[in-house]
């Protein structure tokens, strides 16, 4: 069910952020950077609990960001970034989780004015989406079941993040 449902989530993400140009029909892959998933996974799901029932959206959202972060990181300086134990704790403690999304806007994204604003509607519009979906699957809070769809939408979220920021930044994979 698990699988289905995650399953659901990329198709639904997918064809979203490519109606808006944000993704082509093949996404980038990057294996340094879904390597990095689980080890963020792992840091960053105790925060994104904490926050969910007050704040789903930003619980949600902010794994988005991180996957883009991970993957401007992975283009500049792959070689220092990738040595960070934790990369989630890293970003968080810059500001903060509150403002983790501004952080990795402003200072890791360098985004300023209209793209700055265009992207935060975006991310939102994607963490809405899946929430919606989320609570469209009638599954008990706080049982394992409802803990593994929560952590179906954040991998989702992140492996899109990183596929919109490396297509921004120019890899795309198209047929030749």
């Amino acid at each position: 069910m698990i699988d289905k449902f995650e399953e659901q989530l990329h198709k639904d993400l997918h064809q979203f952020l490519q109606s808006m140009k944000e993704i082509d029909a093949r996404l980038p892959e990057c294996p340094d950077v879904e390597e990095k998933w689980e080890q963020i996974a792992k840091a960053y799901i105790p925060d994104g609990i904490r926050e969910f029932n007050d704040f789903p959206s930003a619980s949600l959202g902010w794994m988005m960001y991180i996957g883009m972060a991970v993957a401007k990181f992975w283009d500049a300086e792959w070689e220092i970034y990738s040595k960070i134990d934790d990369l989630y704790a890293y970003m968080r403690d810059k500001r903060g989780y509150d403002s983790m999304d501004e952080y990795i806007r402003e200072d890791v994204l360098l985004l300023r004015g209209i793209d700055y604003t265009v992207l935060e509607k975006l991310v939102g519009e994607c963490a809405s989406r899946v929430y919606n979906a989320l609570r469209h699957q009638n599954i008990e809070p706080g049982t394992k079941e409802a803990f593994n769809a929560y952590v179906s939408c954040l991998h989702q979220l992140y492996l899109f993040g990183a596929a919109m920021q490396l297509n921004r930044m120019g890899y795309y994979m198209k047929k030749m």
